[in-house]
């Protein structure tokens, strides 16, 4: 047993607890970033600049509760959609002012960190919903998992890992067993 005579602490034990609880922590990050309804919001995004800056940082992850656009008012954090092209580029900016144009609400929105507001109102129905809250750094290793290298790195390497391990222990446990 690995334990200090003097106090009865088993150092050891108390150190594989908190490895797992540090585990588990960062796994269920991971898995509520993947799965933002285990925490009561609708999507999650990767937060990729820094025009939130200090409120969200980039590489931030923010979980987006959809609401409805008439209960959005100024100083909430929306993410919109703004598809330049026919892509889905999706934004996290400050609501500064909500006006009236064409009998419609619009939202003037601006960054944080940004001494303009954006150039174009947003429409009701490109808001996809308000922030509830975000979480820092996690959208780096998200991003990066994304990638060859990530995939590598991150699934790859550590199952085969697993599987030569497994081996070896199946190897030792087969080479005791004979006399």
């Amino acid at each position: 047993m690995t334990h200090s005579s003097e106090t009865g602490v088993d150092w050891r034990r108390i150190g594989n607890w908190l490895g797992l609880c540090i585990l588990v922590l960062v796994v269920g990050v991971f898995v509520v970033a993947a799965v933002p309804q285990a925490v009561g919001a609708d999507e999650s995004y990767v937060v990729l600049s820094s025009s939130m800056s200090p409120t969200i940082d980039a590489g931030a992850v923010v979980f987006v509760s959809s609401v409805p656009t008439d209960q959005v008012s100024e100083g909430d954090v929306v993410t919109y959609d703004r598809s330049p092209g026919g892509e889905n580029t999706r934004v996290t900016h400050r609501v500064v002012d909500v006006v009236e144009r064409d009998g419609q609400r619009r939202f003037e929105t601006q960054g944080d960190a940004n001494e303009d507001p954006d150039p174009s109102l947003v429409a009701p129905n490109d808001v996809i919903g308000i922030v509830t809250f975000s979480v820092p750094y996690v959208g780096y290793v998200i991003s990066f998992s994304q990638t060859k290298l990530g995939l590598l790195t991150l699934v790859i390497v550590p199952a085969l890992l697993l599987v030569v391990l497994e081996l070896r222990d199946l190897l030792s446990a087969t080479a005791g067993d004979e006399p």
